[in-house]
Formats: C-alpha cells, structure tokens, sequence
C-alpha cells in the first residue's frame, strides 16, 4: 500500500528552518504592530479564516521568512483554520504553525486540521506529480510551541488520532485489484505492530463457523472472502466493545450487476472496515483501557460462475434463512453473519456497525453528518455525544416493525431487501440487521455519502474522508473507559 510520508513535530521558533513560511494565528483582530501596516495595505483585518500571505516576517530575526497571517474564530473552529492554511501554503513541502501564546488545545487542533487536509491519493503515477504546483505537496508540518519537550496528552493523542485517519483513508483510496480481501488482510499488519491482535477466519473455514451470507457472497470472486478480527485487550476487566465494519473489497453487484457510471467508486464499498482498523489504532496510540475488538467482514461481489443468485435461499450464522432478493444488497448479509458471530463469541457491552450500506441516507442528511439506527437509546445519545465532541456528527433515524414486516419471505425466515421505488432502503436495511442481534445494544452507522469527497475544498481533501475513526475512538473514550461506569 502507497504511504502518506506526512510528518508532525513539536519544534521551538529557533529551531524553525529560515526558508519554512509560518502561519501566525490572529484572534480578535490583533495583528502584531510589526505586521499592522502590510496587513492594512492587503485590506486584512483578522476575520475568521481570513489570510494574508506576507513575503517576509519583520517582526523576527528571519525578515525573509514568508509569513501567512491567519484569522481565528471560536476554538472549535481551529481545525477547519489549520486546514485553510495548508490549502493556502499547498505548494510547499513544509510550513508551520505558531502556536505560541494559544491554548494547547487551540494550537494542537490547528496542526491536526492543517494535516489533515494535507493528505492526498497514493501516487502511482510515472511522470510529475505538482500538477503545476497546484496540487497539495505538504509533507511536514511543524507546531512552533515555548517547550517542544513538553509533547502532552493532547499532542500525543493528535498524533495517534492522525495515523490512524490516514490509515483509513489509504486503504480506502486503494484500487480494488491492489486491496483484495487477502492483501487487506495483509495490511493489517500495521495493527499488530501497535499492539493489537490480529485474527483471520479463511475462506475454507466461514462455513463450519456458520457464515454462510459472508461465505456466499464472496464465493463468485477469484479472491476469497475471509472475516478478520482485531483485538485490543485493554486493562478493564469488563466485556468487550465490539465495532463490525463492512468489507466490500469492490463491489459489482454480482448478478443484479450495477450499471456502469461510477462503478469505479465501490472499490471504496470497504470503507466501514477501514474506518474500524483506523479506530482500533487510535485506540492503541492512546494505550486505552477499554477492551476493544472489531470484526471486519471481507469480500468481493463478483458475477462469476459460482455466484449466489436471486432467489436464493441461504442461511446465517443466527441460524434465520434469508431469501436473496438482490445481489448488490450484500452489504446487509455479510454484515449480520459478522453481528452474530461477535455477539455469540464475545458477548459484548455494546456492538456498533459502520457501513457504506445504501447510500439513500444522503438523500435525508447529506455529506456532513452520517445516519444512525439503534435498539438502544442510552447508545444513540453516546454516539451522538462523541459525534459532536469530534467533528463528525450522526443523526438517529428511525426503523420500525412494519419495516421488519416487509422483509417477511413467502419461502424463508426474512428478505433481504425489498424492491421497488420511493421505499426507505436506509431503515430497511437496519430493519434487517436488526434481526441479528437480539437483545444486544447495538448501533449502526451508515456513512454513505459522508465517506467520499468528489472534490476537494478548503476543509476536506478529494476522495475518501476516513470518517467514523475519531466517531469510534470518542465513544470509547467518553463512555467505555470509566471501570465505575460498565
């Protein structure tokens, strides 16, 4: 897999290199008098996410340095002001930010913000890469603080929080035929170098374990399906949080075979399982003390010779049969076989799901907040807590039993989905996972339409947004940590 090589570090002004610009935080409009005249000459007056670019810094010892003023609003908003700096500084290979004279919370945001937008596409290309000089290029970003030896919780955490985004979003952004289910597998290797156990259920062996959705839907494909389990063991001695995150390695639609405009993107259709890899290695970035396991089911839906079929009838590892009514409805399936198997294995406090899975959220919530659907009340407001504490919000939407009565099967125990148009396919959906989890408190999280950026802006790079790693990372931490609140 294409590595980001992005680089954070804590560094002294002293230790600044005279050729790195620097991006000078401006609150309330209080430009330092050595920079008042050029900033009034260039009509800047220190709005929020305002920016001027000055050739050079009279106010220190390095007048030559470029130094790009940048207004700051409310200390929420500091990661989307880092990221406007790194849009505005794109074409350098290093900048930094001065965070001298701000709240560590404030200035550690604007380096993560400013990182965050840096990332960009692994390169496979040949020939240049700059585009020009207009693509991102950052690949070094520096905190200016009083004392770099001084790294603190909430530097560390930033850090950890980052790698992990990043890891997201590359296994995201890789192209189908480089990240089947086995080199996905393989990728995981990352995690064990961090701590985290790493457990894999082969192709050969889904079956006798009663995965036969999972099973069915990857056995058209050339590269096998498999169910990888990540295990973080924590110091708690209280049953596990389980994460399952959907696997879609690429997704054709198998023989209810998708139409051809935009295909291209379900090589994205794994990002659940991403997103979960990346949170379990946030979680062992910040060494917490919460047990921790995801459970990632991995699959291809190809239209091969031995393909499962509409019509079908199939079990599952809870034991309901489930009428196939659609072929590129798999998500759903392999997805109830991994909530059923952790729940009967590790009897979990909580499971959560998170899923590209029908994308007909959207419709309701747009690109900025993903859908969510719980039994569970107490869990839904969590979510909702920790999707406010980090910037990527959810929104509960509703499921109902006559939804679950419309997945009643003439010839098995439910349907899969149900045809035809203008039918709520989001709560469908999680009407049927709904089955598979019995009493267990349980969320899922549709990121359809959150996952994807088609274009870049100021607070977000083009392609995939590794979104629900900090959702996920957050709920552990605001909710499963206290060992006097089980």
């Amino acid at each position: 897999m294409a590595e980001l090589q992005l680089k954070l570090s804590l560094v002294g002004i002293d230790d600044l290199g005279p050729a790195v610009p620097l991006v000078l935080p401006i609150r309330d409009g209080a430009v330092p008098a050595a920079m008042a005249p050029a900033a009034r000459v260039s009509g800047f007056v220190g709005k929020p996410d305002e920016t001027v670019l000055l050739p050079g810094d009279p106010g220190s010892s390095n007048a030559h340095r470029e130094l790009l003023l940048l207004g700051l609003g409310a200390p929420r908003a500091a990661e989307a002001a880092g990221a406007r700096a790194a849009v505005v500084l794109s074409a350098c290979r290093e900048i930094a930010i001065d965070g001298r004279g701000l709240p560590r919370a404030v200035a550690v945001a604007l380096a993560f913000g400013a990182a965050r937008r840096a990332w960009r596409f692994p390169n496979y290309r040949q020939g240049p890469t700059d585009a020009g000089g207009s693509a991102m290029q950052i690949e070094h970003i520096a905190l200016v603080v009083d004392n770099p030896a001084h790294v603190g919780v909430r530097w560390r955490e930033a850090v950890g929080s980052l790698e992990a985004t990043i890891l997201a979003r590359n296994l995201i952004a890789e192209p189908a035929n480089l990240l089947t289910p086995q080199t996905f597998v393989q990728q995981l290797s990352l995690l064990e170098a961090a701590g985290v156990l790493v457990e894999v259920i082969p192709a050969d062996a889904l079956s006798g374990k009663g995965l036969h959705l999972l099973a069915a839907v990857g056995r058209g494909s050339a590269n096998p399906p498999a169910l990888a389990l990540l295990h973080w063991q924590g110091r708690l001695e209280l049953p596990p949080v389980v994460f399952v995150g959907k696997g879609m390695t690429f997704d054709t639609g198998g023989i209810s075979i998708k139409g051809a405009d935009r295909m291209w993107d379900m090589r994205g259709d794994m990002a659940g399982a991403a997103v979960c890899a990346g949170a379990m290695l946030a979680l062992a970035r910040r060494d917490s003390p919460a047990s921790v396991i995801a459970v990632l089911p991995l699959a291809e839906n190809m239209a091969g010779a031995d393909a499962y079929r509409p019509g079908d009838v199939i079990g599952s590892h809870h034991g309901l049969t489930v009428e196939i009514v659609d072929t590129d409805a798999e998500g759903r399936l392999i997805l109830a076989d991994a909530l059923s198997y952790a729940i009967a294995r590790f009897r979990p406090r909580a499971i959560v799901d998170i899923a590209t899975l029908t994308y007909s959220v959207v419709v309701a919530l747009g690109q900025e907040m993903a859908g969510c659907y719980a039994n569970d009340t107490v869990l839904a407001a969590n979510l909702a807590a920790a999707g406010v504490a980090s910037g990527e919000p959810v929104w509960r939407l509703p499921f109902t039993g006559e939804q679950r009565e419309q997945l009643a099967s003439d010839i098995a125990d439910i349907k899969q989905c149900v045809n035809g148009r203008l039918l709520p396919d989001a709560g469908l959906a999680a009407a049927f996972l709904s089955r598979f989890v019995d009493e267990t408190p349980w969320a899922h999280i549709d990121i359809g339409g959150t996952d994807l950026r088609d274009e870049a802006d100021d607070g977000h790079a083009a392609g995939p947004t590794g979104f629900g790693v900090r959702l996920l990372d957050r709920l552990i931490a605001l909710r499963y940590e206290d060992p006097d609140h089980p």
